[in-house]
């Protein structure tokens, strides 16, 4: 897959000069690989808004790019950071990207540069936030075949994953399919079981593209089937991404987790939470204080075809799935409390057990690795 993580979202200046954000629009997937080309920073909202552009990670880096293309333009910096950093709620990368690439460019402004030196600043963060992405990825996916190895030593695993944590949600290979994929290349992974992920279908339309990609062995299965597997005996071990890991540990990730990790606990099945450090939010006190996103009625009453998003008008391409005029309840993430979490995984290091504690260390200076399965304290 090389070079598809730069399909996914790059920087453009070759259209008569006018820099553009191009994105590899995910609702069109797996029917179209279609290139979305973001103009100014309306665009790229409204590409957020409509999970064109998604997953917390690959959010962040999109975030700064933003706030890159609007001091391009030479609008108002301030008030596109703003708009940006509240086009989705939840994911706490989206923010915390926007901010840094606007620090950058003001650091830049107030120290006496020009429109073009600041912006040239901005880009110049956004980039390196980019490449501090991919290369947390990989750290992340040795760390995570690591800790399976831990946990489940000499066997072949079959691993359950939910929603879509590849490239198309990072600068790089992604955060818990990227340690899925390690595992097959090791050629340990006997089989890797897709949740399709309900209402929007990330698992099904997204992770079994990517899985297919790398040539993994893979089933899709209903979100309702996973508990079936895991009496089966066919699950070894759990691995999501998050959007938000609160100061307790409580991570919030696409609906649908929680359910998940009560069934792992249940079952005696590592859940795994694998995520960059910037998905850890000390702001956010508690599991309970994360707000979660909303979505539209539409996306759970109609189904729509990939090439078209939730919410069009029946008869074009899209199918009701309820009466007319049912409501619904469509929570876009759940928050699986830290007592259900066996590790996180980050690029500094994986704790074990999620405590307070051991989530502070993550950002601390001296960020190790902690593990339950051993004595002491590893260097990540």
């Amino acid at each position: 897959m090389e070079d598809h993580a730069t399909a996914v979202l790059r920087w453009d200046e070759s259209a008569e000069g006018a820099p553009r954000l191009v994105l590899l629009d995910q609702t069109r997937l797996p029917a179209e690989e279609v290139e979305l080309v973001c103009k100014d920073v309306s665009d790229l909202v409204a590409a957020i808004r409509a999970l064109s552009v998604r997953g917390a990670p690959l959010l962040g880096v999109t975030g700064g790019y933003g706030v890159a293309l609007a001091a391009a333009l030479g609008g108002d910096v301030a008030e596109a950071a703003d708009r940006l950093a509240s086009s989705r709620p939840t994911a706490v990368n989206l923010a915390s990207g926007v901010r840094r690439v606007e620090r950058a460019y003001r650091a830049a402004v107030d120290g006496g540069s020009d429109d073009e030196q600041a912006a040239a600043a901005a880009l110049a963060e956004a980039k390196a936030l980019h490449e501090e992405d991919a290369a947390a990825s990989s750290r992340m996916a040795r760390l995570g075949r690591e800790l399976l190895g831990e946990l489940l030593p000499g066997r072949r695993l079959r691993l359950l994953t939910h929603c879509n944590t590849g490239c198309l949600v990072s600068g790089g290979r992604g955060t818990a399919f990227a340690v899925v994929a390690a595992v097959h290349e090791a050629g340990d992974l006997e089989r890797l079981w897709v949740d399709e992920t309900r209402p929007l279908l990330q698992g099904s339309r997204l992770t079994a593209y990517e899985a297919e990609r790398e040539g993994m062995p893979y089933s899709v299965l209903a979100d309702s089937a996973a508990g079936s597997l895991f009496a089966a005996g066919e699950v070894d071990a759990v691995l999501i991404g998050a959007d938000r890991i609160a100061a307790d540990g409580a991570v919030a990730n696409k609906v649908g987790s929680y359910p998940l990790a009560v069934l792992a606990r249940h079952h005696g099945v590592p859940f795994l939470v694998v995520a960059p450090v910037t998905t850890v939010d000390g702001a956010t006190e508690h599991g309970r204080d994360i707000v979660v996103e909303q979505r539209p009625a539409e996306e759970v009453t109609q189904i729509s075809s990939p090439s078209r998003p939730a919410g069009v008008a029946v008869g074009g391409g899209t199918v009701r799935l309820a009466p007319n005029g049912a409501e619904a309840y469509n929570p876009a993430f759940d928050v699986t409390p830290p007592d259900l979490v066996t590790a996180i995984v980050t690029e500094c290091g994986v704790v074990s057990p999620v405590t307070r504690e051991t989530v502070a260390g993550l950002c601390s200076p001296s960020r190790t690795r902690t593990s339950r399965w051993g004595n002491g304290m590893m260097n990540a």
